[in-house]
């Protein structure tokens, strides 16, 4: 089997796990959208390589996390703040979606670094060597980024605090 073709099997597997995570990243379906697309790209041209090293998902997610912090530092300089999130539109039917808006508002909050460790650790499931690794950073740092970002979620999100309990076992 060509690598083409393996390229193409592993998009078409692993491609909406990607846009999920990108997602929770980005805040913004678009946005996730390019992430996902320029992620691809960059891992595309190098995929034969990446093959002869074995499993390319961590490669992938390395590719993905790192792209997602460069645009947030190339780009925070446009970013124009509003007073008020809009409001979502998503209808409000249950609790899961009230929880669902929640945690991506309270996410928005974070910084970006933070945020990548959040979805990390507790979406994508990884150790905190595991994180390091993705993000190019030591594990101390995942683990300071980690207990900031969750100190800043409870202090403005207490709606979520049964959810910040749970992550705390």
């Amino acid at each position: 089997m060509g690598s083409k073709t393996l390229f193409e099997e592993y998009v078409r597997a692993r491609a909406a796990g990607l846009a999920r995570v990108a997602f929770l990243l980005t805040g913004d379906a678009h946005l996730a959208e390019d992430l996902v697309q320029v992620t691809l790209i960059e891992v595309a041209s190098r995929w034969e390589r990446i093959l002869a090293g074995g499993d390319p998902e961590p490669y992938v997610r390395t590719v993905l996390y790192r792209k997602h912090l460069s645009w947030w530092r190339r780009h925070r300089r446009d970013a124009r703040p509003t007073g008020e999130l809009p409001e979502p539109a998503v209808p409000d039917i249950a609790g899961e979606v009230t929880t669902t808006v929640a945690v991506r508002r309270a996410l928005d909050t974070l910084a970006p670094k933070q945020r990548a460790v959040l979805v990390l650790r507790y979406f994508e499931d990884l150790t905190e060597s595991q994180a390091a690794t993705v993000l190019g950073v030591r594990v101390g740092t995942v683990r300071s980024q980690t207990r900031d970002a969750l100190a800043r979620l409870r202090r403005l999100a207490p709606e979520l605090s049964d959810l910040a309990k749970a992550v705390d076992r």
